[in-house]
């Protein structure tokens, strides 16, 4: 029998019960364990185990970090560990193992996390439903015929269900954010610089993406933040050090901010009601608590921005497909992915240097231009997403969907680029899904959601905070004020452990 009261506690108050004896490394793995095996068949989160490799370590003996013996999931994309598989989500990928761990792997267990397993993430991160068609769909706790959302899915599930306290996640587009908000989390995109990326790896989509984690609380986000940020020697993006610990800041009065909220739909075409409600609510609260409340247009233009992401986007996953060359040593093929991956794909290869480098310098563009509104605020409100949970398989391509697919891939490039806007269209419900978090991985800002509302039929929904680059303190510091303002901690998924 494990430890039955391991899912009452975070991440930090586990490493708090190892330090002080009253449960060891080896007993919090046993009952993580004991939980996947009572609850990944009905919700599909963890795709690989590592038991043994968790074991050898715990008896060669944890580092004393700050969450010495408390079990981990990293997500099976970006984040290597050496010697283990790393499928990207891919049939393509599925017999890659890469040769060393990536240097925030190596922070992981320089903390004294208990990796033990891998997440499911859709292939090549590049959905918002978490839908492989070599793993099959994560399940979201809160209702298994719901998606946890993507790219993070399988993490956030895992999280939400307490099988471990908090995991692994990357954001290129809302990876973190959307998954927790969907699973009723806390999912922080720090800046860009904030945490380390590679070295083996580039800096891929364009150095657009964040790595962090999903949690259940706001400390848990920020200790593990201290436990990971800060450049090294191979970090090609780096950030000045915090003026102190951003688990020191949760335990810091915000002050009175100025925050920004808006009722625009961001990239969607209509405001979700459900929205309106946590928006309204949300801002009342935080007028109630003192903060300035300015209701702004969030100067986003759709069309162009959606045209330029996607560009990059497309770009980067035909480079990522050239890869297999060098990573399982062999060409990559229609056959190998999925349809609308070789879409993608196809449609980067046909794209020249300059269409590439002209979607760049819009990116920037905007970026430049929202930074310069955004610093008349401290914060800016808005939903995380654009809709509740979907249902699982909302994304799947009807028959019709995918003989057309088939026929845009078959044309030669120059073909395909012209029927552009037909393909950007066919993906139009993932910018519905998530209309507002791709903006801070353009910018480079740090964004957080927090499981402030939750829909008529008990679905969560989370609202999103976005502050100054290298801002992750006042985050932080609003974030743990909204936690005891409007407590989510004690709320449970209808399929989690007890």
């Amino acid at each position: 029998m494990g430890f039955r009261e391991y899912g009452d506690y975070d991440a930090l108050g586990l490493a708090l019960l190892v330090r002080s004896g009253q449960v060891g490394p080896a007993e919090l793995l046993d009952e993580a364990l004991e939980r996947v095996a009572a609850i990944n068949p009905q919700i599909n989160a963890v795709v690989h185990l590592m038991e043994a490799r968790a074991r050898q370590t715990i008896e060669a003996g944890l580092p004393d970090g700050p969450f010495k013996g408390v079990p981990f999931l990293v997500k099976d994309l970006m984040t290597a560990c050496v010697g283990e598989p790393m499928t990207l989500g891919s049939r393509l990928f599925r017999d890659y193992v890469p040769a060393g761990d990536e240097e925030l792997t190596r922070r992981y267990r320089q903390a004294g996390l208990v990796i033990f397993g891998k997440t499911n993430t859709p292939e090549l991160g590049v959905s918002n439903v978490t839908e492989p068609e070599l793993f099959g769909p994560t399940r979201n706790p809160w209702n298994l015929e719901r998606t946890p959302s993507g790219s993070s899915g399988g993490s956030a599930a895992a999280v939400a269900a307490r099988i471990v306290p908090a995991a692994n996640a990357n954001d290129g587009g809302g990876s973190i954010r959307t998954p927790a908000s969907n699973c009723g989390l806390v999912g922080l995109k720090p800046s860009r610089g904030r945490n380390p990326t590679g070295p083996l790896a580039p800096d891929v989509w364009f150095g657009l993406i964040g790595e962090h984690v999903v949690t259940r609380t706001v400390r848990d986000s920020a200790a593990l933040l201290d436990a990971t940020a800060g450049d090294y020697p191979q970090q090609l993006m780096k950030l000045p050090a915090p003026e102190r610990s951003f688990l020191e800041e949760t335990g810091r009065e915000p002050g009175r901010l100025r925050i920004a909220f808006s009722f625009d739909p961001g990239l969607a075409k209509a405001l979700h009601p459900e929205n309106r409600r946590a928006l309204e609510a949300t801002a009342a609260r935080l007028d109630g608590l003192g903060h300035e409340m300015v209701e702004v247009r969030l100067p986003l233009p759709p069309e162009s921005f959606m045209e330029s992401y996607a560009t990059l986007v497309a770009a980067d996953v035909a480079a990522v497909l050239r890869s297999a060359r060098q990573l399982v040593g062999r060409e990559a093929t229609g056959d190998d992915v999925e349809l609308a991956t070789w879409i993608l794909a196809r449609m980067g290869e046909a794209l020249s240097g300059a269409d590439v480098t002209e979607a760049l310098w819009n990116a920037q563009v905007f970026s430049r231009q929202w930074l310069g509104w955004a610093s008349h605020f401290d914060v800016l409100l808005t939903p995380t997403v654009g809709v509740p949970p979907l249902p699982i398989g909302a994304f799947r391509l009807s028959a019709l969907q995918r003989q057309g697919l088939k026929l845009l891939a078959a044309l030669p490039g120059a073909a395909l680029l012209s029927q552009r806007q037909k393909i950007t269209e066919s993906f139009a419900a993932v910018f519905e899904a998530s209309p507002y978090t791709m903006v801070a991985n353009v910018t480079g800002q740090p964004a957080i959601s927090l499981p402030l509302h939750w829909t008529a039929d008990g679905l969560p929904m989370g609202l999103m905070f976005t502050a100054r680059t290298g801002g992750e303190a006042t985050l932080f510091r609003l974030a743990a004020q909204l936690e005891q303002a409007m407590p989510w901690r004690d709320r449970r998924p209808p399929l989690s452990a007890p």
